[in-house]
């Protein structure tokens, strides 16, 4: 004989299963709601965003360096060409030298007259290289006066080579007031010391 008490546990167990069932269903419609994950969540990226690739642990491993650029040698400078020696070339009665105004390298016209007979000598002896010699009075600074004996060294050597002598023959140099060949202190002494003269050596 089912008993009062028995009909109210049965009546209680049947409601508790109904919540139960009720409670276990509302998650499931919940998660039904929303869209399911197809996968292809990267192409809602925003336009030129790119997707990684190989995962998120090769994603955070630093870019490889890129290869060192290959070394090359730097050019070497050009040996520059052996300079003679002034020890051996010898001055010749033949080459007269050429003298200048104060603080001037011009070539003077009667002085163009005595290279012009000096080019003619060295171009029928074209065995022979010529060394000018470059050279001042004793007024101004040896630096200033080292670069006007070399202007009038220069200047001589280009008329030279106008005249039709080669320039690979021709070296130059300057001595300034160091060899004087005359050692009063007047103009006429000082006109001597300013000049151009020659040696010669063979090839």
């Amino acid at each position: 004989m089912v008993t009062s008490g028995s009909r109210f546990l049965v009546a209680t167990l049947v409601v508790s299963t109904a919540l139960l069932v009720g409670c276990a269903k509302r998650p499931a419609t919940t998660a039904a709601s929303a869209p399911a994950p197809t996968g292809t969540a990267a192409t809602t990226a925003p336009t030129g965003a790119t997707a990684p690739t190989g995962g998120a642990a090769q994603a955070t491993q630093p870019a490889a360096p890129p290869p060192p650029a290959p070394v090359t040698a730097a050019p070497q400078a050009p040996t520059a060409a052996a300079r003679p020696s002034p020890k051996e070339f010898t001055a010749i009665p033949e080459l007269k030298p050429v003298y200048f105004n104060f603080d001037k390298y011009d070539i003077r016209p009667a002085d163009a007259k005595i290279l012009d007979a000096n080019a003619q000598w060295l171009k029928s002896n074209d065995n022979q290289l010529v060394l000018i010699e470059g050279h001042c009075d004793e007024r101004g600074t040896n630096e200033y006066n080292l670069a006007l004996g070399e202007r009038r060294a220069k200047s001589t050597m280009n008329y030279l080579v106008s005249q039709g002598v080669q320039a690979s023959r021709i070296t130059i140099i300057s001595y300034g007031e160091e060899r004087p060949v005359c050692s009063q202190k007047n103009e006429e002494c000082w006109s001597k010391n300013r000049r151009a003269q020659f040696l010669v050596k063979p090839r």
